[in-house]
């Protein structure tokens, strides 16, 4: 073949790669490369290899297979199978992938790691993740801001938040992803005292705080119900003049429902020009939460006047959880349906632990034991003491019966569970069997087993401080008493006006 018709069979063949809408056609393409004598061109085997590992009609095995057969590869392509894989079912993959390239004396660089990284973070393979770190070093790359941001990813990932805060710590160059993402690694970890300290850090150091920073800050104060933090980082927003948009607009709304502050949550809800399914979900479960079941109703019934929105999982949880607390059973069963058949949502535990609520406050204990037995899942503890919670608090008829066989069931999951044995022994005490409680104390006592002490939380000037039953020896309690009496108080005179 003349030099010409080499150029122009390739130009053919990338121009066909260009206009492919599906694996099928990359394969036959492939099949004029092999007859055309063009298999050896490593720019083609790189065009192939992308659009099987990274299009939208990706299929890795073929990937896969073209690499292996393949005596021309470059780093570059197997990169694009690891970022293929990072992202898949089988991110493990990725790992094999990089051993793969080993062995073949492949050179490995600053784009190889942070998608094998990736993939080691979700597959929570920490020894393997371990290896590949210490490949890092060995190759001098831990230097790299964006590896080292992966890096901490990974052993936020794996639970390793000493390691995470080493790896960041040690880090040459930063940008704000870097603290983002070290920040996100102390939240999701629950180490929630060192999340502030790298904020503060961060503004110390002289960044900027993005849409992003803001966004993982105002879920931790939503989890935490830090309504204070979260009123000074909207206030933040505010000042840096940062666009409402839906993730950020989300955000806050979510922060304020779950803080329970409902009302400004709604005045944020009202003030976004665009809404999405999540703003939509936050509001309706806000409102669900806090007994606005009315209102939460009547708010999904306004989204789905909109063509452009349609509910998910939350939504549906939202929509649930209002159910419950005004006893409509009827419509509870027709939402769960709904969620499904029209609109292909398959029911997670949650959803099934909302309708066992419903039946149980409503006292229908029979049917809420049916139910939980027809579950096309297996049900977990949290679904046989949400119905005994229920037998415990209703005595209606065939309470008892279905009382025994709930107690057997959730003793059988979680047999040294203490809050499960205090909530039996109660009910076997509520119920005259003082033997049977006797005895259910006793093995407690016999096998250490003791109830975790209630706990309550205050803010105060922008401090929280946390009361445990049985234990009053917290520092500031002599001021902080008196204020929760006059706080008492103050509410049962609003409660009989």
């Amino acid at each position: 073949m003349s030099n010409r018709n080499f150029i122009s069979k390739k130009h053919q063949c990338l121009v066909f790669l260009t206009l492919c809408s599906s694996i099928k056609h990359v394969s036959q393409i492939q099949a004029q490369i092999v007859i055309s004598n063009l298999h050896q061109d490593s720019f083609l085997l790189t065009e192939l290899v992308r659009f099987s590992s990274l299009s939208p009609f990706k299929n890795l095995s073929y990937a896969h297979s073209l690499l292996m057969n393949s005596l021309n590869s470059t780093p570059s392509t197997w990169n694009m199978l690891i970022r293929g894989y990072s992202s898949s079912n089988s991110p493990q993959n990725a790992i094999w992938v990089l051993k793969e390239m080993r062995k073949r004396g492949l050179k490995r660089n600053k784009l190889t790691y942070p998608f094998v990284l990736k993939a080691c973070s979700e597959a929570e393979a920490l020894e393997e993740g371990r290896q590949v770190h210490g490949e890092i070093v060995k190759h001098g790359l831990d230097d790299d801001v964006y590896v080292d941001n992966n890096l901490v990813h990974f052993y936020g990932c794996c639970k390793k938040i000493m390691d995470a805060k080493k790896v960041f710590d040690e880090m040459c160059e930063r940008t704000v992803v870097s603290w983002n993402v070290v920040i996100t690694t102390c939240v999701e970890n629950f180490c929630i005292e060192d999340a502030l300290g790298y904020f503060v850090k961060m503004r110390d150091c002289g960044f900027d705080t993005d849409e992003t920073t803001m966004v993982i800050m105002l879920s931790t104060c939503a989890e935490l119900g830090f309504l204070s933090f979260g009123r000074l980082f909207h206030m933040q927003v505010i000042q840096r003049g940062l666009v409402l948009n839906f993730q950020l607009g989300t955000a806050l709304v979510d922060m304020y429902a779950k803080s329970g502050d409902v009302l400004y949550a709604t005045r944020v809800f009202e003030r976004m020009k665009e809404k999405n399914v999540w703003t939509w979900s936050a509001m309706i479960l806000g409102f669900a939460q806090h007994g606005y079941a009315k209102e939460a109703l009547q708010l999904f019934k306004e989204m789905k006047k909109s063509s452009c929105i349609r509910p998910n999982y939350v939504t549906f949880l939202g929509v649930l959880c209002a159910c419950s607390h005004v006893g409509l059973v009827d419509d509870g069963f027709r939402y769960f349906h709904e969620m499904e058949y029209v609109h292909g949502i398959k029911p997670m535990m949650v959803h099934y632990g909302a309708m066992v609520d419903i039946l149980g406050r409503a006292g229908h204990l029979k049917d809420a034991y049916t139910f939980i037995n027809n579950m096309p899942i297996e049900p977990d503890p949290v679904l046989w003491r949400t119905l005994l919670s229920a037998c415990s608090v209703h005595n209606v008829n065939g309470s008892d019966e279905v009382g025994d066989e709930v107690r057997k069931r959730l003793l059988e999951l979680e047999p040294r569970r203490s809050g499960n044995l205090v909530m039996v022994a109660n009910m076997y005490a509520e119920s005259g069997m003082w033997d049977r409680a006797a005895n259910v104390r006793r093995f407690m006592r016999d096998g250490g087993l003791k109830k975790m002490a209630g706990e309550s939380c205050l803010e105060l000037n922008g401090s929280i401080y946390r009361f445990f039953s049985g234990y009053d020896s917290q520092f500031h309690c002599n001021d902080i008493y008196p204020l929760l009496h006059t706080l008492i108080l103050h509410m049962k005179m609003i409660s009989l006006s």
